[in-house]
């Protein structure tokens, strides 16, 4: 893989796994770490992804890294020292924002991979390990689960 076309990719790339990272950790530091390491996963395994896999390739590897740092934080920090929101991204209606994070990371990452972000569903699948039909059914649920939370705030 050429130095100049991964490098380019990595920069196209580096918001969608920034969004991806905070959505998970809930935390701009820990989510920033988490892309760097991908990268640098990625880059040292380059020899290994092919150009039209590029993406999913390194947002599982992005999403294992956050799964480490989690793993890692939950023996370093007290549950309730734990930040519970996540930032909210620019521009989305906040009532949206709120209803997206409270859902499960299971649910949470196909919506945003897939609408969020516009990935297809093949692609949304291989950088979660699940298959397409399994992409749809966490979307219909997460669909679900979102009209559900948005309803119920709307009525409190």
């Amino acid at each position: 893989m050429d130095t100049t076309w991964f490098r380019e990719q990595a920069e196209k790339l580096s918001p969608t796994l920034y969004r991806v990272a905070q959505s998970i950790l809930r935390s701009s530091p820990d989510a920033q770490d988490a892309v760097q390491e991908a990268l640098l996963k990625a880059w040292a395994a380059r020899d290994r992804c092919h150009q039209e896999t590029f993406a999913p390739y390194v947002t599982r590897i992005l999403i294992n890294e956050c799964r480490n740092i989690q793993r890692q934080r939950m023996r370093l920090t007290p549950v309730e020292n734990l930040p519970e929101e996540a930032a909210p991204p620019e521009g989305a209606d906040l009532d949206l924002r709120d209803a997206i994070n409270r859902l499960p990371d299971s649910l949470r990452l196909p919506i945003l991979l897939r609408y969020m972000e516009g990935w297809p569903d093949a692609m949304v699948a291989k950088a979660l390990g699940i298959t397409a039909l399994a992409v749809r059914g966490r979307l219909h649920r997460g669909r679900k689960a979102l009209h559900h939370l948005l309803e119920r705030g709307n009525t409190q």
